[in-house]
């Protein structure tokens, strides 16, 4: 567990990159390692596997949606909560798979994207000492806007075990290998922790957290009486059992925030077209700052990703068996390039450990990997703090939301690591 506070005598900016790691010694801010990857791969002709959006259009309907909404005239602001058409799509779709009834008119905000919602969400509860608990690694966007928030950032290690079906006691094993330590869990949580913020369908890792790892999250907010944030971005691209929101456990729903978005389940990231859903009274509180960041945005994609919602079943199975079978043929190539590999159970990423190939250095791998091998990838020390970044200094992850062709090109170049 680590405890990370916002640097004293900086500039609300500053301490915005400083949170993020972006604030050097001297005071300038260093790009994002996600710029800098995506820089050198246009620069070098290099395979971009660093940023994770997908390189082929989402579902034909949900295209011809936005075509004719445009077409129809939706081009003007949207009410401030969101469309109804949205609202209610979304509350649906939260009953149908999950058996949440809520109220579309006050329960349902429409952000963009799923980082505003965050924002918006930890902006508008997180104070000036307040403690938020994420897990490690962890989104750059959490630590960015909690230092913004002036709140203190506790961090929990997912901790990697190579046998991945092992665990560590607490529990059943993650199939992914990264599971947090339960006491670890129980010790960041205290009377001082304002959010617990839980990712899962986990970023960078692809871990699904276990079934005892979200009671007890229930169980500390409730004990410590703090809100439970969850981002669920990647909640329909899982590759075994279904996702679990954990506002469905008993005690959680009237602290929960529960936060998705269209982007990844439709291929449609550039939209940003997100939301999240909570009971009225904190609903209003972060409508009360969203309003202030964007205020509406998307007029035309919000009855698009509205359709999206409705597609049948099997849109959504078959979209997470591609994925799995694309997961596939790029941790096949990793493997046979001598990575080892962390298996995701859900998402975008396989996390691939450098070390067998004698590079101890991640972020030195990646900057020399375009040249190596013409692919691109970005070091998972870009999800954890600087202080942290020991435990985590060999691995790089990788993005599979590519057309096949992409990633079997993408293993051929890999191979020569191994050929090397």
């Amino acid at each position: 567990m680590s405890d990370f506070s916002p640097a004293s005598g900086l500039a609300p900016w500053q301490r915005t990159a400083a949170g993020a790691g972006l604030l050097a010694a001297d005071g300038s801010i260093a790009p994002t390692i996600f710029a800098e990857m995506s820089a050198l791969a246009s620069s070098t002709g290099a395979i971009n596997l660093g940023q994770g959006f997908p390189d082929e259009d989402g579902p034909a309907e949900v295209l011809e949606a936005a075509r004719q909404a445009i077409a129809d005239g939706v081009n003007q602001y949207p009410p401030g909560l969101g469309m109804p058409v949205l609202r209610e799509a979304i509350a649906a779709h939260q009953l149908r798979w999950y058996g949440i009834e809520l109220d579309a008119a006050s329960e349902v905000l429409v952000t963009a994207g799923a980082t505003e919602a965050l924002a918006a969400t930890l902006l508008a509860f997180v104070d000036t000492g307040d403690e938020v608990v994420t897990f490690e690694p962890y989104y750059d966007a959490y630590a960015a806007i909690i230092a913004r928030a002036g709140g203190v950032h506790r961090t929990v290690p997912l901790h990697w075990s190579r046998d991945s079906g092992a665990g560590n006691g607490n529990g059943s094993g993650s199939g992914s290998g990264w599971r947090p330590d339960h006491d670890e869990v129980r010790a960041a949580v205290t009377d001082r922790t304002r959010v617990i913020l839980v990712n899962s369908p986990h970023n960078p890792t692809g871990a699904v957290l276990d079934a005892e790892t979200l009671a007890l999250v229930v169980e500390l907010a409730e004990r410590h009486d703090a809100l439970i944030v969850t981002d669920e971005v990647y909640e329909h691209l899982v590759f075994g059992a279904p996702h679990t929101p954990i506002a469905t456990l008993p005690g959680a729903r009237a602290r929960t925030i529960s936060i998705s978005s269209g982007g990844k389940t439709f291929s449609t990231t550039g939209w940003k077209i997100g939301w999240l859903t909570a009971p009225a009274p904190l609903v209003t509180a972060v409508l009360a700052v969203k309003q202030y960041l964007t205020y509406v945005n998307g007029a035309p994609f919000q009855p698009a990703i509205a359709t999206g919602l409705g597609l049948p079943d099997a849109f959504f199975t078959d979209a997470a068996t591609a994925l799995a079978a694309k997961r596939d043929v790029l941790a096949a190539g990793l493997e046979a390039a001598g990575f080892a590999l962390s298996l995701p159970e859900a998402g975008y990423f396989v996390i691939a450990d450098a070390a067998p190939l004698g590079f101890a250095d991640g972020a030195e791998l990646c900057r020399a990997l375009p040249g190596l091998a013409g692919v691109v990838g970005v070091p998972v020390t870009a999800f954890v703090h600087p202080d942290r970044q020991g435990d985590y200094a060999s691995l790089v992850r990788f993005a599979f939301c590519k057309r096949r062709e992409v990633l079997e090109e993408a293993s051929a170049r890999l191979a020569r690591l191994s050929a090397g």
